[in-house]
């Protein structure tokens, strides 16, 4: 009990933190501030304050799912913003630490994990995207973008800002009439499908999840366009053909640092000779590191968030132009903000349709992945590559033009939730 009262009281100065130990002892952390939450914790036996000092990033995660650890005041969103929001990533923060020797072990599986060969690749995606249908209807919007929404206003509902993230993606590709793009991890198809609605692409969407491939499908035949949008369940490392366009949004994240040359070769070859291609992934601020152990063991296992520059070293060699680099820095954090509300709201579908624990994973998860965009390292990375240095206008103007017409247009058909 002493360590981790040393612990909280190093970590929590702005707001008020009050643990309620196991055997009723209470200690008040911080300072009550308007601006961050005021909550309390409960340890419900004794071991659980151990696990969470021994291996914080594990323990910490693994306590709240199992009731070990309860939050009496407020809610687990408010525990983990004082234990980010406190630790700011710009001012120097580390993350929570567990021993050298833990850490050891855990780059050692972390390294061996990422290396994600074909088939270990379609069983981690199946992990995470072969959930419920309808677990993804309650947190999503109605197209079932899965990733970093585009917030012209931070205002804005979460349905605005996915139609804005397609659009300012879209506009990024410089789709001509008679285009062909590929679109690798498609997801349910949202965007291929507003691709080929905005410009009149033909788009091949490739995907490793089999419940994404048949939501896909059905709505590009529901929509009459299945002969111009066409999904498919295979690995990128096996798609050929020539495409004008290559989209990835989302997937990077997946492709585990020993592929990412391969993934960037497969990128380019697959490109015709004024081919274009937009990567859009979650990535981290800073240096190389590691996935969490709590996020590999729960969430997704295999994944990665890469650094700058291990997306541009993976390029190196390969005479493959670097055209464009844009940093969303809060995006994702607004978007995440309303995936939990979302979660949260849908409490009693979601443990009807898993458990209590499988809910309090999933608000875990999102709280943390919020705080860690809103106060930690993370950040999300569209990067543009081009085949030649001709294949783009020489300055950026042809995206903002090419957005605003896009926005200006009527929004694309919305995902019908499967049954």
């Amino acid at each position: 009990m002493a360590i981790i009262d040393l612990f909280l009281s190093r970590r929590v100065r702005r707001g008020r933190l009050t643990v309620v130990h196991h055997d009723g002892q209470l200690r008040t952390f911080g300072t009550a501030d308007p601006a961050m939450p005021d909550v309390t914790i409960r340890f419900t036996d004794k071991g659980a304050a151990g696990a969470i000092i021994r291996d914080p990033g594990l323990g910490a995660g693994e306590a709240y799912m199992d009731g070990r650890l309860t939050v009496d005041n407020g809610d687990v969103l408010g525990l983990v913003t004082l234990m980010t929001a406190n630790d700011l990533w710009e001012d120097g923060a580390g993350a929570l630490q567990a021993s050298p020797a833990t850490r050891a072990i855990e780059a050692i599986t972390h390294r061996i994990g990422r290396i994600n060969r074909a088939r270990a690749s379609k069983r981690n995606v199946a992990h995470h995207y072969d959930l419920s249908d309808r677990l993804y209807d309650l947190f999503l919007d109605a197209d079932r973008q899965y990733s970093c929404a585009y917030f012209t206003d931070p205002a804005n509902s979460l349905e605005q800002a996915q139609d804005d993230k397609k659009a300012h993606i879209a506009a990024k590709l410089a789709l001509e009439p008679g285009m062909t793009v590929l679109d690798i991890g498609c997801g349910w198809g949202g965007l291929a499908l507003y691709l080929h609605q905005k410009t009149g692409a033909e788009v091949l969407g490739v995907t490793l999840s089999e419940e994404q491939l048949k939501v896909a499908r059905r709505r590009a035949e529901e929509a009459g366009v299945a002969d111009k949008v066409r999904f498919e369940l295979i690995d990128y490392r096996h798609v050929t053909g020539s495409f004008d366009r290559i989209v990835s949004v989302g997937m990077f994240e997946h492709v585990g640092t020993p592929n990412y040359t391969t993934f960037m070769r497969q990128c380019r070859d697959l490109l015709n000779d004024d081919g274009v291609m937009l990567l859009h992934t979650i990535g981290r601020a800073g240096p190389p590191s590691v996935t969490d152990k709590w996020t590999v063991k729960y969430i997704f296992p295999g994944g990665y968030n890469p650094a700058l520059s291990e997306i541009v070293k993976a390029n190196e060699g390969l005479r493959f132009y670097l055209t464009d680099v844009e940093v969303l820095r809060l995006h994702y954090a607004y978007t995440l903000q309303h995936w939990y509300d979302r979660t949260t709201a849908a409490r009693d579908a979601i443990i009807a349709l898993y458990d209590e624990r499988f809910f309090r994973m999933w608000q875990f998860y999102l709280a943390g992945a919020l705080c860690a965009f809103k106060y930690g390292g993370l950040v999300n990375y569209q990067v543009q590559f081009a085949k030649n240095r001709h294949a783009l206008p020489i300055t950026r103007d042809y995206m903002y033009e090419r957005e605003q017409a896009y926005r200006a247009e009527q929004s694309p058909t919305r995902l019908q939730a499967a049954e």
